[in-house]
């Protein structure tokens, strides 16, 4: 007898949550007519454009080159886990436009384009380098040459100097990082840059 007494009353309040539920159903398309998408979320949907000023396009760099080094770095240790030493990179530094001058020597870029198409570009890198006995913090120094062409700014030479941090000891010889972690992070963050898949300056800064 109490199951059956049980059984109507439960049938009632199924029946009760099913007009809510029709009811919130009824009044969500109205909802998003009345009050449209968020600035915010329609700027996440906004496709970004690489920008053209070599300036604004490194400082967006900077901020996320970090990210794509450590990315480079984890993809070469999963192809060769005999690897006993690898750098988490911390922070990129602040850039620096100044040029040097570009006459004939060692560390004249390579390539086809004019003078006016060349871009020297000057920053820092800070990576934590872990060894078997303790972990040690390394700057890089990097000097970045970018080429202009029809698709956009592209990596034409880099070359970097490594040193300890704190500053102590002097740099080593500048090499030709081109085809190092850098480099290849600098490549794959054009690709991305200029395929629309890079946030912006603007939702970068704004407030989570």
């Amino acid at each position: 007898m109490k199951s059956q007494k049980y059984f109507p009353r439960q049938i009632s309040r199924n029946k009760g949550k099913v007009k809510i539920y029709s009811f919130i159903c009824l009044l969500l398309p109205f909802y998003f007519w009345l009050f449209p998408v968020t600035s915010a979320v329609a700027a996440k949907r906004e496709r970004f454009s690489c920008p053209a000023d070599v300036e604004t396009l490194i400082t967006i760099l900077l901020r996320d080159l970090p990210s794509y080094a450590n990315r480079v770095t984890q993809r070469a240790r999963l192809r060769d886990r005999s690897l006993d030493v690898y750098g988490y990179f911390i922070v990129a530094g602040q850039a620096e436009f100044s040029p040097l001058t570009l006459g004939p020597g060692e560390y004249n870029p390579t390539t086809s384009q004019g003078g006016d198409n060349i871009q020297q570009v000057f920053f820092t890198t800070l990576q934590r380098r872990y060894t078997s006995k303790k972990p040690v913090q390394i700057q890089d120094y990097h000097w970045l040459f970018l080429t202009k062409t029809e698709s956009g700014w592209r990596l034409a030479m880099m070359f970097s100097m490594t040193g300890p941090y704190p500053a102590g000891l002097p740099p080593t010889a500048p090499r030709d990082s081109s085809y190092g972690v850098i480099g290849q992070a600098i490549e794959i963050w054009l690709r991305d840059c200029y395929a629309g898949t890079v946030r912006s300056l603007r939702s970068s800064q704004s407030p989570r």
